[in-house]
């Protein structure tokens, strides 16, 4: 049941991009109903899980433990049910991990990550024309993945329902952005030896609102080409390495993720829809994937199914071709085998993301080609996450 709450709580962040039928070029201007009153938010700041020897298992002592207290957490879909109320799905962890050092006298370092999934409602009642005071409360999932020392478990894995509490206060900046504090609390769970939770924050929130007639008229009748449907023929191949992983995970600009999974080679087919874009650049799709993968070390096989969102930016529109940049985040995923070359990737539900580059050639757009590195993981939504690295794929895919 808790597994259940888990994938469905974050499989809520695809909702806000199904939730549209719509296939003429003016319905795909304006946003599809589960969009017109989302947001969106994020917030920095401090967290504190007061950690101590007492969440040790008997018989061990640690002689200091390091907590970190810079927090991050996201609120990945929110929706407005009326002026005074509003559901959300929120994922709040530290940056860095907890570090409990020098076990039982020996020179040890050893982390304890964990985070806290969360789907709320959010009460409100507003102050004046600027100031909105709200509160929170509803399910937490707490997931911890602890460490072992001569084969003895120190802190165990943990991943139990708790319940979440906060408050805040909103500024509203305009139609669009808010400023906003707030703070969270999740309750200690003896049986687990975990402490509580506390978060505090500033952050700022993105309110989506049904775009205006003349907007829809601007984005519908642009002249700009986005294409409704895509299916798409891709293959991937660690035949050049996984230096394009590493550098946007581990490099200078680290904004996708790596993996202890690595695959070989790959083989999938993909389906894309269209069911929003703007003026020229902006266009938000949703997909559905299966893949066959191989890995470099063992050679296993396994399958994944996916849906995921798809953020397009065309960067560069010439006369023979649009050239675009494209970011997939937290794809539902079901992968075939949660043991994959001695790595156990948690669970058969996973996320998939994926980023690259692209083009949609000739008179009338018909073909796409894409370049692109992917990832499968549970984002720590288990306590087991050995990723998947996908290196690089080439597609080829037929517009229509």
């Amino acid at each position: 049941m808790l597994r259940l709450l888990s994938r469905l709580s974050f499989c809520g962040f695809l909702i806000c991009c199904l939730g549209t039928t719509a296939f003429s070029q003016r319905e795909r201007a304006q946003y599809p109903p589960s969009l017109a009153d989302a947001f969106f938010s994020v917030n920095v700041g401090y967290i504190n899980y007061p950690f101590s020897n007492l969440h040790l298992e008997p018989g061990f002592i640690a002689e200091s433990v390091e907590i970190p207290h810079t927090g991050v957490r996201l609120m990945l879909y929110g929706r407005r049910v009326n002026d005074y109320l509003a559901m959300q799905i929120s994922y709040m962890r530290p940056v860095l991990w907890v570090i409990y050092r020098d076990l039982n006298g020996m020179q040890t370092r050893n982390s304890v990550w964990m985070n806290v999934a969360g789907l709320t409602a959010v009460p409100s009642v507003p102050l004046g024309d600027r100031f909105t005071l709200f509160g929170e409360l509803g399910l937490s999932i707490v997931t911890r993945h602890g460490f072992r020392f001569d084969g003895e478990p120190v802190v165990k894995d943990a991943n139990y329902a708790s319940v979440l509490l906060g408050t805040g206060l909103k500024f509203h900046l305009n139609e669009k952005w808010d400023l906003m504090l707030h703070g969270v609390y999740t309750p200690a769970n003896k049986k687990a030896r975990q402490p509580h939770t506390v978060f505090f924050s500033p952050g700022f929130q993105f309110n989506m609102r049904p775009l205006s007639p003349e907007k829809v008229a601007l984005n519908s009748t642009s002249g700009y080409f986005f294409p409704r449907q895509q299916l798409q023929f891709s293959f991937s191949t660690n035949a050049m390495g996984y230096g394009v992983n590493s550098f946007f995970s581990d490099g200078i600009i680290p904004v996708f993720w790596g993996g202890s999974v690595h695959v070989e080679k790959g083989f999938s087919v993909n389906y894309y829809r269209n069911v929003f874009h703007g003026h020229k650049t902006f266009a938000l799709d949703v997909g559905a994937g299966l893949s066959y993968w191989e890995t470099q070390d063992f050679q296993t096989p396994f399958l994944t199914l996916s849906v995921f969102p798809i953020l397009r930016f065309n960067l560069l529109r010439l006369e023979p071709a649009d050239f675009f940049f494209f970011y997939s985040l937290a794809g539902p995923t079901f992968i075939s085998k949660v043991v994959i070359d001695e790595e156990d990737t948690g669970a058969r539900f996973t996320f998939h993301d994926y980023m690259g580059i692209g083009v949609n050639a000739g008179p009338a757009r018909r073909i796409a080609a894409e370049i692109k590195i992917g990832h499968y993981s549970n984002g720590n939504l288990f306590a087991q996450n050995a990723a998947v690295k996908i290196p690089l794929t080439f597609a080829v895919g037929f517009n229509f």
